[in-house]
């Protein structure tokens, strides 16, 4: 395999551990996946960072993410799960840990529910300056676009999933909402086209990540994955998507 030397900021990864707390989702159990695992998928680039995220098996669990950035050390960030009812006092310790966004589940579940992402998306970034990540069918969040929008800083898992909602998709990216380009075997549009709209809408939207080990997708994550950006974006403005923006949104 031969890589072209692009600095790579990974926006999504999961790190799934032995001797740390899973839940079943729906009847699914991931396999393992260790930091060690990770490392080797990626050993071919010039990977400077990443943000482990937390999926809907690990719930409301800390101890892996914390563990798994002790040991991915201060250029990896982590994008965990919490109820609304967390503490001031729990967001701060989990900053000084590493992380630095709330992730809603909407999808898969594990997570807050949707009634309670403008209080709590609020409060996470008063108290530490938190962004919040949404996994979710771009479709089903039609009717809290104005919510989205106004929210001080969110981003969009997987491209939104659903070719109906792209025209969703662009009207939030043009306001100002980030978009993982993550996840491209999940989705059910031509991807090099939804790339190159979205990066026309606003050039500082799209954050690249491996999605890996990417657990229940129907075609798991490919090297040529990143291809695809360069090939479709051109090698200027895929530096930005494969590091620039997500860089600069996870303050690293």
């Amino acid at each position: 395999m031969q890589t072209k030397p692009y600095k790579l900021f990974d926006s999504h990864l999961h790190i799934i551990e032995r001797g740390f707390p899973l839940t079943a989702n729906a009847g699914f159990s991931p396999e393992l996946f260790s930091v060690q695992d990770y490392c080797q998928k990626m050993r071919a680039y010039n990977l400077i960072g990443g943000a482990v995220v937390s999926g809907s098996f690990q719930g409301y669990d800390q101890s892996y993410l914390i563990a798994a950035l002790k040991k991915l050390g201060p250029s990896f960030v982590g994008v965990t799960q919490l109820p609304a009812s967390v503490s001031d006092n729990e967001i701060i310790a989990l900053h000084k840990a590493g992380v630095r966004a709330l992730r809603f589940n909407l999808q898969r579940g594990g997570s807050a529910e949707l009634s309670e992402l403008d209080r709590l998306a609020r409060r996470v970034y008063d108290v530490a300056g938190w962004h919040s990540e949404l996994y979710a069918d771009i479709l089903d969040l039609a009717p809290f676009t104005s919510i989205l929008i106004n929210l001080p800083a969110v981003s969009i898992d997987h491209l939104g999933l659903s070719k109906a909602g792209l025209p969703i998709l662009l009207k939030l990216v043009e306001q100002g909402v980030r978009v993982k380009a993550t996840g491209f075997g999940r989705v059910d549009f031509n991807v090099p086209i939804a790339l190159r709209d979205l990066y026309s809408a606003n050039p500082t939207a799209l954050m690249f990540g491996s999605d890996l080990p990417s657990t229940r997708a129907p075609r798991p994550f490919l090297h040529s994955d990143i291809a695809i950006v360069i090939d479709c974006l051109g090698e200027a403005h895929a530096k930005a998507v494969l590091h620039a923006n997500a860089a600069l949104f996870y303050r690293i």
